[in-house]
């Protein structure tokens, strides 16, 4: 089933033409599609040690190349600062016949997806995430600034974006609940915080673990200046309560920090829910517990 409207239909057998055509010196390299629980791409493994993504949702052409190339260069610019294992770009294929848009080749990383190897009451992944959330802050934005686009800059200006989450979840969450705490939520300030350096996006889905330990974090394409408090999203997403306090004891984050984490996360589930309800029932299950969580917080069950 479709999750976006108009979205690509890849095969196996397009992908195989298209390497085998543009890159032939792994014409014999064995492919396969990966299952997985992406709302983005779609991801086909090659040989055992690279991995090709395709973007779902048709753009043109020009503007793919470009978000592609950024992808790549935020790929590198990650690449080895901290411990944990992060993508390494190899090269970028060209539209082709059937395909139309520019698509991404990188190496393939070892472990299992949170989304599916439930560490929620891991305290080592509480230290390990906060280690390396840490360790992309003091990557430094070089002058860089948050660049006004989704999220990590003002929680306000995503209003129009939970009311229509509101409206379409009346039938599946406390949506007057939600709305109060929303409210509460859009009001808290940044203050004089900078931006720092952020992965943007760490949903279990793009963090892979071994015997409760972070081992890699997966689509680094968002990493860009932003709030510092945007990665602490993963401590709702990702997390119960005793472990969620072990990582904010490690990361020193202050009461504004530790809310405005919860805001995003909140942000993000929101829209996780509804959307994917019948596309993606994985991911709508991980906004649904991230939300749980966050209600539990607010009924002052837990901080």
């Amino acid at each position: 089933m479709e999750m976006h409207a108009g979205q690509l239909a890849v095969s196996v057998s397009t992908v195989r033409a298209l390497i085998d055509e543009q890159f032939p010196q792994w014409r014999d390299v064995p492919l396969q599609r990966v299952s997985a629980s992406g709302t983005v791409h779609e991801i086909f493994r090659l040989g055992d040690e690279l991995v090709a993504r395709f973007r779902l949702q048709l753009d043109d052409a020009e503007v793919v190349w470009s978000e592609v190339r950024a992808e790549a260069d935020a790929a590198y610019e990650l690449s080895g600062r901290t411990r944990f294992a992060t993508p390494r770009p190899v090269a970028i294929g060209a539209p082709g016949r059937d395909y139309p848009m520019p698509w991404l080749v990188q190496t393939w990383l070892e472990g299992a997806v949170a989304i599916d190897s439930d560490c929620s009451e891991s305290e080592c992944l509480a230290v390990d995430l906060a280690e390396f959330i840490t360790g992309v802050r003091q990557m430094g934005t070089r002058g860089r600034r948050f660049g006004g686009r989704g999220r990590g800059g003002a929680l306000a200006d995503h209003d129009e974006w939970i009311q229509e989450c509101l409206t379409r979840s009346v039938e599946l969450l406390d949506v007057e609940s939600l709305g109060r705490i929303w409210e509460e939520m859009r009001e808290l300030s940044r203050g004089d915080s900078p931006d720092v350096m952020t992965h943007g996006d760490l949903l279990p889905g793009n963090v892979l673990v071994h015997h409760g330990r972070l081992t890699g974090v997966l689509d680094v394409g968002g990493l860009s200046p932003a709030d510092p408090a945007l990665d602490l999203v993963s401590a709702w997403h990702l997390l119960e309560p005793r472990p969620r306090q072990v990582m904010r004891a490690a990361l020193g984050a202050d009461d504004q920090e530790w809310a405005r984490g919860r805001a995003w996360a909140f942000q993000q589930a929101m829209g996780a829910v509804w959307y994917y309800v019948d596309t993606n029932p994985t991911f709508s299950h991980v906004g649904r517990r991230t939300l749980a969580r966050i209600t539990a917080d607010s009924a002052g069950d837990t901080s």
